[in-house]
């Protein structure tokens, strides 16, 4: 039964969803989200998708922070998180707060102090995101070969005028036309960048306008941003928090709505004590823009305009990613090289011009036709069209990807999956189907399966068999139906169990199937009352649920024969299901095969751990079963107050019956055997990064192939030195496979975080969202990693790979976060990697392609005519048009390239070592293609020369001087047409 007013009893869940309505509304914004994923439309993020990223990040690195040594701290790179964690608020105690910064409850600020603090820390407003617009705008035009462009159309338009007598027209059109490329450069270079969200700048709608606020000691309404440090501030239902405060009093029924920054919509409790170390996470503070949902407080404003939590946040947003892609840093690389050669060039030319020609020849090359002889040596050397064939390219390669079902939400992110190094996948969901079934389950030391626990049930309706088993088995069920956030679809409950439609996570959803198989769950959850709930989350690894008495139908089958009969109204059923390893310290008692209580001895103790490990190295996933009744003297709260929580909780720490333990399977995708294999042999490594048991982890890890040795040779942590041995003392055994959990990754130190990263195989059991993150930028130091994750804490360690992958079905933040979204399966990374080694090879084709013809064989005109006298046989004009149109066309083509036979045979590429130009194939353009294109385009341009009359050796070394009997008109109009032969054989050959 689920009463309105008790759901504000539900703490939020980290990263399970629960219930009917929630997932609803998730499926609704997911579905949204994605029919906008496409390269072309994505513009602009809601900030309640794109703000708890950035708070879950700097929460994590808080984290780590406080779990490591002092010393270590200042060399964090991240000046919110240094900030965030020195902060003292939420620790010491209200009155050190008041005392701090010397203000009194009860009279509030002076008007003479608002006045300083106002000067101080100005007003309680966000500043103005920073306009980059003209920054964003001068990088499309100036990254690449556009500097030169431009420099070239000035010097050209300086050669036309008023350094030309008479102008010639011809460089007012090769100005004009260089200027053109240069906007089309610019063009592609904002298309390729049109993929790149931002937050949202219109953030101020976020906050509060007005607040209650006590000054002089007089209560007022004040306009939010002329809140300050020290002011004293009540907060009621219904109220946005106007600034970061630290609570003074909150009522027994105060919460708040953290959604906008944490992305979870279930209320947190208000406390006066503080309830965690990290500043972000703990219930004493209220941050700025989150809603009070119930009850009312009074908080002390700590924090400000920039200085508060969302301040900062928002900040962060909204700051462009600095770190270039792989292939931004190859293009750029590639740029430097040519840049650098064509300036050697250029050098040459203006010393033979200044050392010989300038004596020599006076009136051979003047200086308007030097400017243009320098200008087409740029030309010459750049080629201009690779911007529009690189777009193109890409462009090409994520409309192909997205008929697989793959969105790359950036046309950077397309080749960045060719050098992908390492893949850390989540577990459920990605390697698994998702479709979670209770196989078995254990009753004191009786372990039945699902099918035989349903037929004894049926058969133990005699007399004589009755409590032997039935009573267990029926304890077991209860807290299964119960302790459960999942519900049918009232739609499906005509249909078998099996096909029944499930609201809830997978891990509810096999529960409630299993519960449901020895009787309707609704009358269970009919018979009792929720009071309270704490939702599964990572940290905890458990859930919490609480009821009281409403009908006395099923009290029988849920407890035992002595509870049962002492259970009255008013008092409270506490269940709760979770780790075996976290829960079972807490019981004290446990309910053995006919279903009475006894004490839990340490042999029985063992034995539960046996059967858990049995579980576990079977790869299933174990899940302890408990309860506890709480008499009514015991309680001094109502429920739905936070003190009564408060009890819950503490109640929940010792004095469990232990009901029973659950065996629930996870298939693994059919495919994903094969999907490992052949990442494995693109030498791509396979990482499982799970929240489960380490034996349950690494059984599947080696069904899926990830590890491949036997368990007795899979290192653990203590297999990592914690310090580099003798070089003559080495540790020469292989380092193949390892199994380490997320404990023992707190306590490595940068010498073993070196010595994993080596391993081939790895399995991260028991990680918590903040060891993921810490795991990525760990191994990206040596390699390009790529992150699969679905929800919302995953979202950091997924922004901070260097390839987020997001699965369709995952939250709107996590889509978010990512680079990438797989629609169908994770099968799909195997045609993402590949298409992404393709796009490179792909790449490296164009770049063959384009510069003999739009390089090489346009150099030697320009040289032949300084050099040697001879006419410039290829106009500047004609250069332009071969390398933005003609070689552009043909260059288009080769993105559609299949993929080599050995595309997914090759190590990853090195983004260190291995170029998208290297001098094999700068030696294959110009040294062979070159010369194949150049030399015969020559041949038959000055033959043809030489069939109208203008024979070769007159030209050579000619310098202008033509013999008399060569008309002038005549010659330039040959020389024309002879130009138009070049270019047309180079763009045929």
């Amino acid at each position: 039964m689920d009463d309105p007013e008790l759901k504000h009893g539900i703490k939020w869940n980290n990263d399970e969803e629960a219930g009917h309505n929630s997932r609803g509304l998730r499926r609704a914004h997911s579905s949204s989200s994605m029919s906008i994923r496409s390269v072309r439309s994505r513009r602009e993020v809601d900030p309640s998708i794109a703000l708890p990223i950035q708070y879950r990040t700097v929460s994590y690195q808080i984290e780590e922070s406080k779990q490591r040594d002092t010393p270590a701290l200042p060399a964090t790179k991240d000046t919110a998180t240094k900030e965030l964690s020195s902060l003292e608020w939420h620790t010491i105690s209200t009155e050190e707060a008041l005392r701090r910064l010397s203000v009194s409850m009860t009279e509030g600020l002076s008007d003479e102090q608002v006045a300083r603090r106002l000067k101080e820390y100005g007003t309680n407003a966000p500043s103005r995101p920073k306009s980059r617009t003209l920054r964003k705008y001068f990088g499309y035009f100036f990254k690449g070969f556009g500097p030169v462009l431009l420099a070239g159309a000035v010097l050209v338009f300086i050669a036309w005028k008023p350094l030309g007598q008479p102008p010639a027209l011809a460089n007012l059109a090769l100005g004009i036309v260089l200027i053109a490329v240069f906007f089309i450069q610019a063009a592609f270079n904002m298309f390729q960048d049109w993929s790149s969200s931002r937050v949202m700048s219109s953030i101020k709608n976020m906050l509060p306008e007005d607040s209650a606020v006590i000054r002089n000691g007089v209560r007022a309404s004040l306009a939010a941003p002329e809140l300050v440090p020290g002011d004293i501030v009540y907060i009621k239902a219904g109220n946005k928090l106007p600034a970061d405060m630290r609570f003074l009093r909150v009522s027994s029924d105060a919460k708040f709505d953290r959604s906008v920054l944490t992305g979870e919509s279930l209320p947190l409790a208000g406390t006066v004590n503080s309830t965690d170390d990290n500043y972000l996470e703990t219930r004493c503070i209220g941050l700025q823009g989150t809603h009070c949902v119930s009850g009312s407080c009074t908080g002390l404003v700590v924090a400000t305009g920039d200085r508060t939590v969302f301040g900062r946040i928002a900040t962060l947003t909204n700051e462009p990613k600095v770190k270039m892609s792989t292939l931004e840093r190859e293009v750029l690389y590639f740029v430097v090289v040519i840049c650098s050669i064509m300036l050697i060039i250029i050098t040459v030319v203006l010393v033979i011009w200044g050392a010989w020609l300038r004596k020599a020849h006076p009136d051979w090359i003047n200086v308007p036709t030097l400017i243009v002889s320098c200008v087409s040596v740029a030309i010459a050397f750049i080629p201009e069209g690779l911007p529009i064939a690189v777009t193109a390219g890409l462009t090409i390669t994520a409309n192909l990807m997205r008929k697989h079902k793959i969105l790359c939400k950036s046309l950077k992110t397309v080749e960045t999956l060719g050098s992908v190094s390492v893949v850390c996948s989540d577990k459920t969901g990605t390697l698994t189907q998702n479709r979670m079934t209770v196989t078995e389950c254990t009753i004191g030391t009786h372990t039945v399966t699902a099918e035989d626990a349903e037929d004894e049930l049926e058969v133990s309706t005699a007399p004589a068999l009755a409590g032997m088993v039935t009573t267990g088995v029926d304890q077991v069920r209860a807290i299964a139906g119960l302790c459960n956030a999942a519900e049918f679809d009232a739609t499906s409950m005509d249909l078998p169990i099996k096909e029944r439609r499930v609201f809830g996570d997978a891990t509810d959803q096999a529960m409630l199937r299993f519960s449901e198989r020895f009787g309707p769950v609704q009358h269970l959850r009919q018979c009792w009352q929720r009071t309270y709930e704490l939702a599964f989350n990572s940290k905890n690894k458990f859930m919490i649920r609480a009821f009281s008495l409403f009908k006395r139908d099923c009290l029988s089958v849920t407890l035992s024969e002595h509870e049962a009969d002492e259970f009255i109204t008013g008092d409270t059923l506490l269940t709760i299901k979770g780790a075996p390893d976290v829960l079972i310290g807490r019981c004290s008692s446990f309910v053995n095969n006919a279903g009475d209580v006894q004490p839990f001895v340490e042999d029985m103790r063992i034995t539960v751990e046996r059967t858990k490990d049995m579980y576990s190295s079977q790869g299933k996933r174990c899940l302890l079963l408990a309860r506890k009744v709480i008499h009514q003297r015991e309680l001094h709260h109502r429920p739905g107050t936070s003190q009564f929580e408060d009890e819950i909780d503490e109640f929940a720490k010792s004095g469990l019956t232990l009901v029973g333990l659950v065996a629930i399977v996870d298939p693994l995708r059919p495919e994903i055997h094969e999907v490992v294999s052949t990442l494995r042999g693109a030498g791509i490594k396979v990482f499982m990064v799970t929240g489960d048991f380490a034996l349950t982890a690494l059984a599947i890890a080696q069904d899926a192939g990830i590890i491949s040795n036997p368990a007795p040779l899979v290192h653990s942590a203590s297999a990592l030195p914690r310090e580099e041995v003798d070089a003559n003392a080495k540790y020469n055994g292989p380092r193949s496979s390892i199994l380490i959990s997320g404990p023992e990754l707190l306590n490595l130190n940068e010498h073993q975080w070196k010595v994993l990263t080596e391993y081939d195989e790895i399995v991260f059991a028991r990680t918590t969202p903040e060891q993921k993150l810490r795991i990525v930028k760990e191994f990206q130091t040596n390699g390009v990693v790529a992150m699969t994750g679905d929800g919302v804490n995953d979202a950091p360690s997924l922004k901070a790979a260097d390839v987020g992958i997001a699965l369709g079905s995952g939250s709107d933040i996590a889509i978010e976060a990512a680079d990438m979204v797989l629609l169908d399966s994770f099968s799909s990374i195997v045609v993402a990697a590949q298409y992404g080694r393709v796009v490179f090879d792909n790449l490296k084709k164009v770049i063959c392609y384009l510069l003999p013809a739009g390089c090489f064989a346009e150099f030697w005109p320009v040289m032949t005519n300084v050099v040697f006298g001879l006419p410039q046989i290829l106009s500047s004009f004609l250069m332009i048009i071969i390398c933005c149109f003609t070689d552009c066309a043909a260059a288009t083509v080769l993105s559609y390239e299949k993929p080599e036979a050995d595309v997914l045979l090759r190590r990853p590429r090195n983004v260190k070592k291995d170029r998208l130009v290297n001098w094999q194939l700068a030696i294959h353009a110009y040294g062979v293609l070159g010369i194949i294109e150049a030399v015969p385009s020559f041949a038959m341009a000055y033959w043809y020369l030489e069939k109208n009359g203008i024979p070769f050796r007159v030209l050579w070394l000619s310098f202008g001087r033509l013999p008399g009997w060569i008309d002038p008109d005549y010659y330039a109009r040959k020389l024309n047409e002879a130009s138009s032969i070049y270019f047309v054989n180079l763009v045929v050959m």
